[in-house]
């Protein structure tokens, strides 16, 4: 950046980059000047390019940017009621917050956002930030139940049958879990920061996780946990018996990623991705669970954690001559495309 044109996948790179450039305010305003100038390959994306523009300046406690960048992200969709524009409207009312005496007008934006809560699975995640970010972590509590429970009743009433100690719930295969279980684990997440005892929902969600787990030994598949290079060589400093899992070097580590992608893929897995993680995030969540990052249902639970959070999620694959999912900065074809061969 800049670049004369700007294509989904360099937004995907930006917005695993952007914040280690430079000029990270400059990179959000090329953004912004791309969607004015029609510099996007894909019109549709603007919102996309202005919703990352706000986060980013947001970051960096430009408030006042980041307001108009998330406004015009806003407006880029047809609708405010286009489901798209779900995460632009949460940052709007994340960046309202931090503003100070916009309160009210946060809360109508993601008053408008709560529907979205049983029908998109980012809503969760997204919604709940926000909501803790204006300190209502206990509104957002309130409203990740209610959602729950609204869609667990519709599912006991559909199957015609409920339990007294379990509802039915489906959460779909391991790489795309469904609404249900992101509620969960974001209820579950929310409760727990609040020292909320558990309940009911929340021994749901532990064993949901718990069968992610039994899902992965079945398939014998790799949890897509992706360490990028920094982060994998503390992993391997602090952690040398995870080589066995995650690989002995950092090439071996994006092989054996790529290779798993690729055989999701050929069993016809759509919505793939890797979840970029972090020493610090592993062994925090090893501690909650009282365990180790070397046990399996660490690690396995860890990802379910991740999956909740979409900033967590890198999209693959790219195109062939789009920056690398790794982030080496190399074109896929050059990179860990080859990887699945070796």
């Amino acid at each position: 950046m800049p670049k004369d044109v700007i294509t989904t996948a360099d937004l995907a790179e930006v917005r695993r980059t952007a914040l280690g450039a430079a000029d990270p305010l400059g990179v959000a305003a090329d953004l912004a000047d791309a969607v004015e100038q029609g510099r996007l390959a894909e019109p549709d994306s603007a919102g996309d390019a202005l919703t990352l523009a706000a986060e980013i300046a947001e970051i960096r406690s430009r408030l006042d940017a980041a307001l108009r960048y998330a406004d015009r992200a806003v407006e880029a969709y047809p609708s405010a009621d286009d489901p798209r524009a779900g995460i632009a409207r949460a940052v709007r009312a994340r960046i309202l917050f931090r503003t100070g005496g916009r309160e009210d007008e946060a809360m109508a934006e993601l008053t408008a956002l709560r529907p979205l809560l049983t029908e998109q699975p980012d809503a969760p995640a997204y919604v709940s930030a926000a909501l803790e970010t204006g300190g209502r972590a206990k509104t957002s509590e309130e409203w990740l139940s209610e959602a729950l429970d609204t869609l667990l009743g519709q599912r006991a009433k559909a199957a015609e049958a409920i339990t007294a100690t379990e509802p039915v719930v489906e959460v779909g295969p391991p790489e795309a879990p469904g609404v249900t279980f992101f509620l969960l684990q974001q209820r579950h997440r929310v409760r727990r920061n609040l020292n909320l005892p558990h309940d009911r929902n929340d021994d749901l969600a532990d064993r949901l996780e718990a069968q992610l787990v039994r899902r992965a030994q079945q398939t014998g598949e790799t949890d897509l946990l992706f360490f990028p290079r920094a982060e994998f060589d503390r992993l391997l400093t602090e952690q040398p018996a995870l080589a066995e899992m995650y690989g002995a070097n950092w090439d071996e580590h994006r092989a054996r990623l790529e290779k798993a992608l690729v055989r999701q893929a050929d069993a016809g897995g759509l919505g793939l991705h890797v979840l970029r993680a972090s020493v610090a995030g592993l062994t925090g969540y090893a501690d909650r669970q009282g365990g180790a990052p070397t046990e399996q249902r660490i690690r396995a639970g860890y990802a379910g954690e991740l999956s909740t959070r979409p900033d967590a999620r890198i999209a693959w694959p790219p195109e062939r001559n789009d920056a690398c999912w790794c982030g080496s900065g190399l074109k896929y074809k050059k990179c860990c495309l080859p990887r699945s061969r070796s």
